[in-house]
């Protein structure tokens, strides 16, 4: 059922938080893939729903407080023009990157490109099976990037699970020609420390730089031991991928970071961090670091370095990823509370904690500050049956305004302005009711992104989403077209 609302009278009044060998790649093209991945953060298991959680749900769906269960609704300003469900790769759905007329998704179990060409009724060109959650992907000319951050056996396509106290064990970055989409091509792998839990292109002419991060090290693991207080760079020639090499580790936290508890309560230690998004034309980066976040130069791409860091030990939990905005003078940090698996989406649990942070740049070269101005979160209710967290998302390019559009799991698609960093609002959404009403799930939008005028959602559970969004705020932006997208690779789009 597909439902119009565009002024739910909905407020946050539900419960409390649920706690929360060779290189060789296996083409699919039907049936279902051979082999399962590990998970990364976030739980594939259901977790059965009290009874009270249960009921809680049942009264909120009647009462219209929520959607039902797989009840799409969205504002009046978009949308819905197509999903295509999942196929032969059945692990969770993660993140997209875009070229052309090519979109790649990233599942737990590999990836899958489809031709977007006609956005109403996007087309599958290939399925490849490599499993190693949580295949975070970006693409840059005709290479493929994927992360694996479960140990494996080795490095290929048909490993199995193997656990990290195991020296023989692999965890890190795969590198795919995709030159023929049809016909992918792994390429190269590159052993990090620690895995690689997501990564971020630097591209240049001859060489791409990769940022992998990482985190949670452990005396028991030989390929992750602490301190674990930076990044890894690879540097892959695009000439030559199967050369591609570690070329530095820079020290991010030379103090170690954010202690965590009990120094501060309910906030990650800093080991790591969880996601980098990068704005090359301006030789600068934010990093969503567990405990900090960060504001750095990449000038010099194999050795960034820190020009500010900033904590906040009342709200947030988990720094998980950071977005420029076009002006480069403010930065939007999201806070993984529950790390992506409880439902905080809720008036237990408040419109400050796993919210956004938007914190304006101010000062210049050096001396930049992170300054914190607001939170924003969406004031859409979820059940306690929903997995609700802030997630990855995008600028929408207009100019004189800073708009995004951004996934929140089972809170859905959310469209928000924070044109002045002090009061953000929320100007349009597309979300789906709870997955089901007796148990705590994992769904939703992991990612949602802005490119050639339309709004792609990759859902964790129902496929791919195609949505457009039309309203005189963010029309403009219609107008601007890239050849290619990788969000944490943010481009300059006013000045190509």
């Amino acid at each position: 059922m597909i439902s119009l609302r565009t002024n739910p009278a909905r407020r946050r009044r539900l419960g409390v938080v649920a706690a929360a060998a060779g290189l060789l790649a296996t083409l699919l093209t039907a049936g279902p893939a051979a082999a399962s991945p590990d998970p990364g953060d976030t739980s594939t298991a259901r977790t059965d729903a009290s009874t009270a959680q249960q009921a809680e749900a049942e009264a909120a769906i009647r009462s219209g407080e929520i959607p039902g269960v797989d009840e799409v609704i969205h504002s009046g300003n978009i949308t819905h023009l197509a999903n295509v469900p999942k196929d032969a790769l059945k692990g969770l759905n993660t993140d997209l990157a875009f070229q052309g007329k090519y979109a790649y998704a990233g599942n737990y179990d590999g990836f899958r490109i489809f031709d977007i060409s006609n956005p109403k009724s996007p087309r599958t060109v290939s399925q490849v099976l490599c499993p190693g959650s949580q295949n975070d992907i970006s693409v840059s000319g005709d290479l493929l990037f994927l992360s694996t951050d479960s140990s494996r056996s080795d490095d290929s396509c048909t490993s199995t699970t193997q656990p990290a106290t195991e020296k023989s064990s692999w965890e890190g970055m795969k590198v795919f020609d995709i030159s023929d989409k049809r016909n992918p091509k792994y390429v190269a792998a590159v052993e990090t420390a620690c895995g690689s839990h997501t990564h971020t292109l630097v591209p240049e002419r001859r060489n791409v730089y990769v940022y992998v991060s990482s985190y949670s090290p452990s005396e028991a693991f030989p390929d992750c031991r602490p301190p674990h207080d930076g990044i890894s760079v690879i540097k892959v020639p695009r000439s030559a991928p199967e050369k591609a090499a570690v070329v530095n580790f820079p020290v991010l936290f030379p103090d170690g970071g954010n202690p965590g508890a009990p120094t501060n309560p309910g906030v990650s230690r800093t080991t790591g961090c969880h996601d980098i998004t990068v704005l090359p034309s301006k030789d600068l980066a934010a990093g969503a670091c567990m405990g900090d976040g960060l504001l750095f130069s990449i000038e010099d791409p194999e050795n960034p370095r820190i020009i500010d860091r900033v904590q906040d030990n009342v709200n947030f939990a988990f720094w998980h990823s950071a977005t420029f905005n076009q002006k480069t003078d403010k930065v939007v940090f999201t806070d993984e509370l529950g790390g992506g698996g409880a439902a905080t989406c809720n008036d237990e649990v408040g419109p400050d904690r796993g919210a956004n942070g938007i914190y304006d740049i101010v000062g210049r070269g050096d001396h930049r500050k992170l300054v914190f101005r607001s939170y924003f979160k969406i004031d859409r209710p979820q059940a306690d049956t929903e997995v609700c967290v802030a997630h990855n998302g995008s600028i929408i390019p207009v100019k004189g305004r800073d708009l995004m559009v951004q996934a929140w799991y089972q809170g859905g698609v959310s469209v928000w302005d924070f044109t002045d960093s002090s009061r953000p609002k929320e100007i349009g959404y597309f979300e789906r009711g709870p997955v089901t009403t007796d148990a705590v799930t994992t769904a939703g939008p992991w990612s949602a992104y802005y490119y050639n005028g339309y709004i792609y959602s990759n859902d964790i559970a129902k496929g791919l989403d195609v949505l457009k969004i039309d309203d005189r705020r963010t029309d403009p932006a219609k107008r601007v077209r890239l050849d290619e997208l990788n969000v944490q690779t943010q481009p300059d789009y006013f000045d190509r």
